[in-house]
């Protein structure tokens, strides 16, 4: 009987199931979209226990599509949106608020108050002080929801990010563990030790022993238990934080390689093998999805608006119908129109760090069309990733060839040659544009001896289309030197007197 490797990728905007096979080929999936809450301007939440619930209906959508039966599943890898954090109640298995979501700036105050301190907490996690990470989040929780800082430190609150819920719901509360990937993005993590850090969780007021174990990104993270569509016993033999997977997805195994995923913000990573970059361009260090316990890093970037933006034309502008349509509409822009877009609906992240910068459009006349905004965007979002390239080669002193790159906008060639544009460099799209998911069940897969090694998967990697740069020189720099100008002006307006 053929068995399957089945990959739950939940991220920011939706759930996903995925089955593969022992070709690498997907052959079935199903996705469900997931409540954007927010509350006030900056704040955004999920419902945990409706993403729970997601997870309980694409698993068996996907198993009908694939026409395979929940026995054939020989493992299970688990991708997450990073960063968001759950608090749960143990005894009754249920959150005791919503999640703060990666994206939420509500500690930007407390960030503000403590940057003193952000040389030694980037000396310790490899991180900034910023909102986007875990450890601000939980604080709030713990001091806003009645009752949870007495119940955390009694042992009645467990708290962690999307991964360690959704496996305490999958083994019916037997395991409460997280992986290397998702650990250091939390600002609690010792970069270079590997474990939870005593000195970390006291300057942000979260208990230790609320906080799940801590394994490699292929590991025996738990079986399946008491679940209504999946039997009993499965292993759940892979996991890692999304940006980590697609990278092990793009078989980016050793150091230097790279990538960047376009989801609902765009995330650039490069191996850096054995050892941290310390990034002195206010990039990221964090820790790589490992298959063993020895220690792999990555430098990261990362852009907090990129397919969300597509969805702002959609949903807030109605200027598509469908995301998939803004190619078409950037193709008819006109080009001498000057519309800048700063897409910082959230903030602005890596190398700003700008919290509380908001989305601003510059060069607006009588003749703007919807066609030039939608081409703003798409450019916006390329052009923050430009900035991030050229950071990670100034810390790295390596410049890249050609960028690897995969998720929703990586399907949009409009906005590919857009990117190879303002890169100068040829840029090419996975062969699988569901990397992230492909991640985790190659470490999944890999546990379990469903592939035997590293070399077996790199067999089974496929390239997409390969886009190159249109565009002279001088014109890449004038753009450029447009966008910092435009980028200074948002966070000089919106930085607090």
């Amino acid at each position: 009987m053929e068995t399957y490797i089945l990959a739950i990728d939940q991220g920011t905007t939706s759930t996903r199931a995925l089955v593969y096979d022992k070709t690498g080929k997907c052959r079935g999936s199903a996705a469900r979209e997931v409540t954007q809450i927010y509350p006030r301007p900056g704040w955004v939440e999920h419902d945990a226990a409706e993403i729970w619930r997601t997870v309980g209906e694409v698993v068996p959508a996907a198993l009908s599509v694939a026409r395979a039966m929940p026995k054939q599943i020989e493992a299970i890898g688990l991708t997450n949106q990073r960063e968001t954090v759950v608090l749960w109640d143990r005894t009754q298995g249920k959150p005791i608020a919503n999640a703060l979501v990666w994206q939420d700036r509500r500690t930007a105050d407390f960030c503000r108050q403590h940057q003193a301190r952000e040389p030694w907490l980037h000396e310790r996690t490899g991180l900034v002080l910023d909102p986007y990470f875990s450890a601000t989040k939980m604080r709030w929780l713990l001091e806003n929801v009645a009752g949870a800082r007495r119940a955390a430190v009694s042992g009645q609150i467990l708290g962690g990010t999307i991964d360690s819920w959704l496996i305490w719901k999958l083994t019916a509360g037997k395991a409460h563990v997280t992986d290397y990937t998702n650990a250091s993005r939390t600002l609690l993590f010792d970069l270079n030790k590997g474990e939870w850090d005593a000195e970390l969780c006291g300057f942000f007021s979260v208990p230790e022993n609320m906080l799940p174990r801590v394994l490699p990104s292929a590991a025996e993270f738990g079986v399946t238990a008491g679940l209504d569509f999946l039997p009993d016993g499965i292993p759940i033999a892979g996991v890692a934080g999304d940006q980590q997977a697609a990278l092990f997805g793009q078989g980016g195994f050793e150091p230097g390689s790279a990538k960047c995923t376009y989801g609902t913000g765009a995330f650039f990573l490069q191996n850096t093998g054995d050892k941290p970059v310390m990034s002195q361009h206010r990039l990221l260090a964090s820790r790589a999805a490992m298959t063993s316990n020895e220690p792999q890093f990555v430098l990261e970037g990362s852009v907090f608006v990129a397919g969300a933006a597509v969805q702002w034309l959609r949903d807030g502008m109605h200027f598509i119908p469908t995301a998939a349509e803004v190619e078409n509409l950037a193709a008819g822009s006109d080009p001498h129109q000057p519309v800048i877009f700063v897409p910082a609906f959230v903030g602005l992240g890596a190398p700003y760090w700008a919290p509380d910068a908001r989305g601003v459009i510059f060069g607006l006349t009588r003749n703007t069309t919807a066609a030039d905004l939608a081409r703003a965007v798409l450019e916006g979002v390329a052009l923050q990733v430009a900035d991030l390239i050229e950071a990670a080669a100034a810390d790295t002193g390596l410049s890249l060839s050609e960028l690897a790159v995969d998720g929703g906008m990586a399907r949009n060639g409009w906005f590919l040659h857009c990117q190879s544009d303002l890169l100068g460099i040829p840029v090419r799209a996975a062969g699988h544009s569901e990397a992230t998911a492909l991640g985790a069940a190659f470490l999944a897969g890999l546990q379990v001896k469903y592939w035997p090694d590293l070399d077996s998967l790199r067999n089974l990697l496929t390239v997409g289309q390969h886009y190159e740069p249109r565009i002279e020189a001088a014109e890449r720099a004038q753009r450029r030197k447009e966008w910092r100008r435009a980028v200074k002006a948002v966070v000089d307006f919106y930085r607090p007197e």
